[in-house]
């Protein structure tokens, strides 16, 4: 009894053996791994690099105008017909208004003077400012400059703050001049508006024209006020490369932007269509919104789309420069030094793969744009640039003995003799 029962023992034992060596060798053969890197690269090549600037708008003179007025009553007289040619400020009807209409022209003429009045007088105060801040500055540079007064000087000091608060009150009037500019304009637009005479707004083709003598216009009201609003009686179109978008450049990319440099535009309203055109002009006077500075530049389209109006979003690419065959390589290859964002010059460098070594090169960059640098020395044109890496897990070959050898039998290369459990 006590045999049988060490025997079963001691093969319960063997067994568990068995199973713990073979877990710890399998345990090893599986865990057993190695990292190697696998490289992304991309050859260094020639070729041309573009440069832009993007910016957003809307389209400011679509491919059609209408014609308007606030005016009503009666018309007296048509001068033009569907598919007449007509210039800016041609006239195309004559209206006999009615007593609504003439009491709003006088008020319009009114506040026209007015606007006009108080620009004279904006002007006048700007030319008196003018020689005042001449006058404060002569007397700083003959006196107080020319006898060699120190800065803290009494004298100096109340001459040079005469000089600036004159400086800054001629700066404030040219503001000034250029709000009551902008008055006067908008005074004489709505005086037009309200006139006898309706004229064509640009030159142009008329279409759908609705007007014809003895037509009664009467006011147009919206539902959420009681004036009178603008209505139209018919459009007139432009001629392809005659529409026009304004879009707002940022301040630090303003001063490279020029007239006649090429510009590619897409509306919302066309998704799937490329435009393109060229700058016509920027506003370099700027202005500020919310703390930010923006330069409005206006973009003629060479070519467009029936039904592109005024108003439609459009974002553009000004193209600033182009620089044909130059080594280039994907910006994200670069990496720089000293944390720059926008890498120039030396203290950059890529990795070249070579012979299967990977290794950092120095370089010295020139251009950049959104997905390329260019590259001016340090590599060569056909080297192997490194663009990312990802690692992988290799489970590596490895020769094990057999966990059973030490229990001996043939090719278990554990010698001995083997232990037989039997029943």
């Amino acid at each position: 009894m006590l045999k049988k029962l060490f025997g079963n023992k001691l093969r319960i034992a063997i067994v568990i053996v068995i199973l713990l060596v073979a877990g710890y060798f399998g345990y090893k053969q599986f865990f057993n791994k190695s990292t190697q890197p696998t490289y992304q690269t991309t050859q260094a090549e020639k070729g041309t690099l573009v440069k832009t600037v993007s910016a957003s708008g809307t389209i400011t003179l679509g491919n059609s105008v209408s014609i308007t007025t606030n005016a009503t009553g009666l018309v007296s007289q048509v001068y033009v017909k569907n598919g007449d040619s007509v210039t800016q400020g041609q006239k195309i009807a004559d209206l006999t208004l009615d007593l609504d209409s003439q009491a709003k022209q006088a008020s319009a003429w009114s506040s026209y003077l007015q606007a006009k009045t108080s620009l004279d007088s904006a002007n006048a105060k700007f030319n008196s400012l003018q020689a005042a801040e001449f006058t404060a500055n002569q007397k700083l540079i003959n006196d107080a400059v020319a006898r060699n007064l120190k800065s803290d000087d009494p004298t100096y000091i109340e001459e040079n703050a005469s000089w600036l608060q004159s400086e800054a009150d001629y700066k404030n009037q040219t503001a000034i001049v250029t709000q009551s500019q902008a008055a006067v304009s908008s005074a004489w637009l709505s005086y037009e508006e309200s006139s006898p005479i309706i004229t064509a707004p640009i030159s142009g083709v008329i279409n759908n024209l609705t007007l014809t003598p003895g037509l009664s216009i009467k006011p147009s009201t919206t539902s959420s006020t009681s004036t009178n609003t603008s209505q139209k009686f018919g459009s007139i179109s432009l001629d392809a490369g005659q529409i026009q978008a304004t879009v707002n450049v940022a301040e630090v990319d303003a001063p490279n932007i020029v007239p006649g440099q090429k510009v590619t535009l897409t509306l919302d309203a066309f998704a799937d269509k490329t435009f393109t055109g060229k700058v016509l002009t920027i506003d370099t006077n700027g202005s500020v919104s919310s703390g930010v500075t923006t330069y409005p530049a206006t973009i003629s389209l060479d070519s467009g789309e029936a039904n592109i109006y005024p108003n439609m979003a459009v974002s553009a690419k000004i193209i600033t420069s182009v620089k044909d065959n130059v080594l280039l390589v994907p910006s994200a290859a670069v990496s720089t030094s000293n944390n720059q964002s926008t890498p120039t010059g030396s203290g950059s460098s890529v990795r070249v793969l070579k012979n299967g070594s990977v290794n950092s090169v120095d370089v010295t960059i020139g251009d950049s744009n959104d997905t390329q640098t260019e590259i001016t020395s340090g590599i060569n044109e056909g080297d192997s640039v490194v663009t990312g890496q990802t690692s992988i897990s290799s489970r590596r070959s490895t020769t094990q003995t057999s966990p059973f050898s030490v229990f001996g039998g043939r090719g278990g290369g554990g010698g001995g003799r083997g232990v037989f459990i039997g029943r």
